[in-house]
């Protein structure tokens, strides 16, 4: 079925609802009595909120479920206060008021409860680097994942949006690059249950059931997770029933998406211009005496027929998502049920993306000792269809021709040049990308308190998990696509992951002394198989891949493999008078990954932490030091993050001829095994101060940190005189060193308006500090010892040679074989020639810094969310610049890219050439931008008007993202993938969207 929206109901509806709330008129009366619920942002109910009259001692709290009855005058101020929400004012009338109350972003709550991992702590109580997303940011930003809500808003989490495809979930790094070889990604953990490793993607989770995300950084709290924490820990806490009345909640968003920074090629008269320039410079024909250069541009310039290739492939983008969910229960059953919908129709045409998801989580006690419940899901991708080739489309001269006679669209428009193929021939087929994620989690937890009053404190529970994750890609081609005989392919994918963890915990305090304990033995297991069958030669296109068996050449192909880990952790939390704290963690993993002499590995980390604050000495000051916490922390993590048997030696399988038929051999000149293969190892080292001044009006953290990864999994090359072609060794060290600094400001607090900012700047140094044990870096690799891992490693450009410097011989000590027009390379080495000895290390890809800068207006029930982010000091080839002179005689090139000519005497861009790059510079640039990320307007409907129509809640918002962009990048977008032609991935570039769109989110 398919989905659509009724704009002018839509607007319709909105006119209804909030005219009459900006009309209302209330009477006054003394002696009121007033009640209602009190409810978040999300329409979850609130209890223990205070409720008092402005100016008097009178006042009340809500209850359990969030309900309150107070008597005040007509007329008069009732305040509603609650710790992490910003304070709400609201005129006293007769009858019910509901309250709705927003979080306060800025506000530093140490008696919050945060996930640290296989628990929870106060925040007063952490001793380790652990930052939690805005629950602000998480309800109110329209996103796709949750990991474009992150995006720029915490410091020293890196997410990189490179793909904005449909579906696609971004990249994330947390505290740099920490391996050359293995993944630097986080480990993801969703409700104590692994979502890495299982094949499950980011995009499974439905943004709109996320309660929470606490991001763990530093040694202390990563090590929890040993082998899998040295990249940084994520875990994500979905939500669950409340105690009271069932709660529906309907959220809503629809909008349009274009592309950003569109790179326009060659117009028409400029195209003609390129080419008569680039036969002068090359001395080439054009096609017929010109002025075009191929065979099926001549008939389209001679008709004066011109086609917008880019405008063919590209169209405006449009999104909607639809979201219900049920929640509630009592003190013996809880429930939280949600289904949702996403669909987005791509700004490239065909690509297309569908998700929907279901979940159920419930908690269930049957006795007062024993707590039952899942945590489970399902969601649906669907990738269908053909998609349009934009790099082509790139290519494509003005006057190429679209269609043959037959109305059949053309295989080479710009025949007879056969590089480039149509753009929209690939939307002429229609494969199939499906993808599910079926994950049934369950927990049961044993409170030994509630058999034995001695064992109060002490809890068992028990997490067992399972991940279904399956997969299909089925295609065809055929004559539509200029493929006589047919080929069809279909592929079949899945994996089964399982998990189960015991985990016992002891919780006491002992009079100022609190301890608690946390020990776990837990087991994992995935298993995962592909199956591909193919088919050529086919008598007709009428089945497609429905009949491989119809195919005169039939292929068949498997692969599977299978991963186990066995682990045991124990940590101890011990706390003096809330002052002096400290966690003591050790984690022992064992991993199938590894070679037989080293299966396990042991990952011990401690952490120190002392809340200055609760000192005696510092009560005359704390109304200006409210908070202040000093920690520190070092340990040991692991990585092993590499494919499965590569610690075992690999053979390839080949056919040979022998005997007159075809054989199967063996070829061991693949991958040599490595029985001595163990974890990478990150020995880290973190100290940080959290504070909060003048009541909170400033509050933040600094974290210094410093790690060491060493044990590298790096693949080598050998010599081919071995037998083996690659071997993983342990060897090289890599370091990072940086900082984060996290800044809330409440700039401005008034009874109906306030101002707040949220600042985030971090910056990080990573370094090669040791590759083969040799003290020898590795060019062919562009591995540098005392360099970042990723550098430009190039030659230093200084211009363009022009003609007088040509002519007078300036080039004759420095590059003899310069023309008029080519790129001008600096002579580092001073030899009088250009080589491979002057190029140097220009810069690192990765940022010098990061910042982000949040600011939120609110007045009354309108709130207004600015958010800013910037990445800086991050260098890449352009390849934009690069093909822009040797393509040009075959391609169409940006109309912002220039070329030198005789007249045109630039200094910047070279000739038209085919030589005039001869050396391959790769034209690294300045890849710094500031970006205005996200805009939201939301206004939240008064609950004595919604209360009247029988709703709990509606707020109403419009956003944009990606709105605009400060950079010098010549290109797409700065953050975004460009793939060069060559590339088997070159038909998913993909450009970066800016959208706008509106929603609800209604509570009943």
């Amino acid at each position: 079925m398919k989905l659509t929206i009724n704009w002018r109901n839509i607007f319709f509806m909105l006119f209804v609802l909030v005219i009459p709330c900006l009309t209302s008129v209330v009477q006054a009366q003394d002696g009121i009595t007033v009640k209602g619920v009190v409810t978040d942002e999300k329409g979850e109910t609130l209890p223990g909120v205070s409720v008092k009259l402005s100016n008097s001692t009178r006042g009340t709290t809500t209850d359990a479920r969030g309900s309150y009855t107070i008597v005040a005058p007509q007329g008069s101020n009732l305040v509603f206060t609650y710790i992490g929400y910003t304070a709400r004012t609201v005129v006293a009338r007769e009858g019910t008021i509901n309250v709705s109350l927003i979080p306060d972003a800025t506000s530093t709550n140490l008696n919050e409860v945060v996930v640290v991992g296989y628990g929870t702590q106060k925040r007063s109580d952490i001793t380790g680097s652990v930052a939690s997303v805005s629950k602000e940011r998480l309800s109110k930003l329209p996103v796709n994942n949750v990991m474009q809500a992150i995006q720029g808003a915490v410091a020293n989490v890196t997410v990189n949006q490179a793909s904005s495809i449909p579906g696609d979930a971004p990249s994330v790094q947390v505290r740099g690059r920490s391996s050359i070889n293995a993944s630097s990604e986080p480990f993801i953990v969703v409700d104590g249950i692994p979502l890495t490793k299982t094949d499950g993607s980011i995009n499974d989770i439905n943004p709109n059931d996320i309660e929470s995300v606490e991001i763990l950084k530093d040694p202390s709290a990563v090590a929890i997770y040993g082998v899998n924490g040295s990249n940084g820990v994520i875990l994500i806490t979905t939500k669950r029933g409340n105690t009271g009345k069932p709660t529906i909640r309907y959220s809503t968003y629809a909008g349009v998406e274009n592309a950003t920074d569109v790179l326009e090629g060659a117009s028409p008269e400029e195209m003609l211009a390129r080419y008569a320039e680039y036969a002068r410079i090359n001395q080439a024909p054009l096609f017929n005496g010109g002025p075009v250069r191929n065979e099926y541009e001549f008939e389209n310039y001679q008709n004066g027929v011109t086609t917008d290739w880019l405008d063919a492939v590209m169209q405006t983008g449009v999104n909607q998502n639809h979201n219900l969910s049920l929640s509630g229960g009592n003190e013996y059953a809880k429930y939280y049920v949600s289904g949702d919908y996403l669909t987005q129709k791509g700004v490239v045409l065909g690509y297309d993306y569908k998700r929907y998801s279901f979940r159920l989580n419930t908690d269930i006690k049957p006795t007062k000792y024993l707590t039952v419940g899942t945590s489970s899901f399902i969601a649906s991708h669907n990738r269908d269809g053909g998609r349009a080739h934009l790099l082509n489309a790139t290519a494509m001269s003005p006057f190429a021709r679209m269609y043959e006679a037959d109305g059949r669209l053309t295989q080479f428009p710009m025949r007879g040049e056969q590089l480039w193929t149509n753009p929209l021939l690939p939307t002429t087929i229609n494969p199939e990308r499906r993808q599910f994620n079926m994950t049934l989690n369950g927990y049961g937890e044993l409170n030994f308190a509630e058999l034995a009053k001695p064992l109060e404190g002490l809890k068992f529970r028990l997490n067992a998990g399972y991940t279904f994750v399956p997969g299909r890609e089925n295609y065809y081609e055929g004559e539509t696509v200029y493929n006589v005989n047919g080929l069809g392919r279909i592929t079949n994918t899945e994996s089964q992951s399982y998990t189960i963890e015991n985990i016992l915990t002891y919780n006491k305090d002992f009079g100022k002394h609190h301890i608690d304990f946390t020990g776990l033995y837990s087991a994992k297991q995935k298993y995962w198989q592909r199956a591909v069958a193919e088919g050529q030669i086919f008598p007709n296109d009428d089945l497609e891949w429905g009949n491989l068996g119809g195919a005169t050449t039939q292929i068949a192909a498997s692969i599977a493999d299978k991963y186990n880990t066995l682990s045991q952790m124990g940590r101890l939390n011990y706390g003096y008078d809330s002052r002096y704290l400290a966690t003591f963690t050790v984690r022992r993993d064992g991993s199938s990954v590894f070679g037989a002499n080293n299966k396990y590995g042991v990952f011990p980390a401690g952490a120190l932490a002392w809340n200055v604050h609760n000192e005696a000495f510092m009560k005359p000051i704390e109304g200006v030091i409210n908070t202040l916490k000093l920690r520190v922390s070092y340990g040991l993590a692991g990585n092993e993050a590499i494919g499965i048997y590569q610690s075992l030696s690999l053979l390839n399988t080949n056919g040979l001829a022998m005997g007159g038929q075809s054989r199967t051999a063996l070829d061991v000149r693949a991958l040599m095994g490595n029985p001595a293969l163990e974890w990478e190892k990150n020995r880290s080292f973190n100290t940080g101060v959290d504070f909060g001044l003048w009541n909170n009006r400033v509050s933040g953290s600094v974290d210094f940190y410093k790690s060491n990864t060493y044990d590298l999994l790096l693949q080598q090359s050998l010599p081919r005189l071995t037998g083996y072609e690659r071997v993983f060794s342990n060897l090289g060290e890599v370091s990072n060193t940086g900082l984060d600094v996290t800044l809330n400001t409440r700039n401005i607090v008034k009874e109906n308006f306030s101002w707040s900012s949220a600042i985030v700047f971090a910056t990080n140094k990573n370094k090669i500090t040791n590759l083969y044990g040799n003290g020898q870096s590795d060019e062919g690799n562009r591995w540098f010892i005392g360099q970042p891992i990723g550098v430009i490693y190039d030659y230093t450009k200084v211009g363009i040679w022009q003609q007088e410097e040509i002519a007078a011989g300036a080039n004759a000590t420095w590059d003899a074989n310069a023309q008029a027009g080519d790129v001008k390379l600096a002579d580092l080495s001073g030899d009088g020639k250009i080589d491979n000895n002057d190029r140097s290390i220009l810069g690192q890809t990765a940022p010098k810094w990061t910042g982000g800068l949040t600011n939120t207006f609110t007045y009354k029930n309108l709130s207004l969310n600015v958010f800013i982010n910037t990445v800086q000091g991050a260098l890449r080839e352009n390849s934009q610049l690069r093909v822009a002179g040797d393509e040009t005689g075959r391609r169409n090139s940006p109309a912002v890219i220039g070329y030198w000519t005789p007249e045109n005497k630039s200094n910047e861009f070279r000739s038209l050439g085919n030589n005039s790059n001869r050396y391959g510079y790769g034209f690294p640039s300045d890849a710094s931008f500031t970006r205005l990320k996200d805009v939201t307007l939301s206004y939240t409907l008064p609950g004595s008007f919604v209360e009247k129509i029988g709703i709990g809640n509606v707020q109403v918002y419009a956003s944009g993202r990606n709105l605009y962009t400060w950079t010098n990048w010549v290109g797409w977008d700065p953050e975004s993938r460009d793939i060069t032609r060559g590339s088997e991935f070159a038909d998913l570039n993909y450009p970066m969207v800016r959208s706008f769109v509106f929603g609800a989110n209604i509570t009943f």
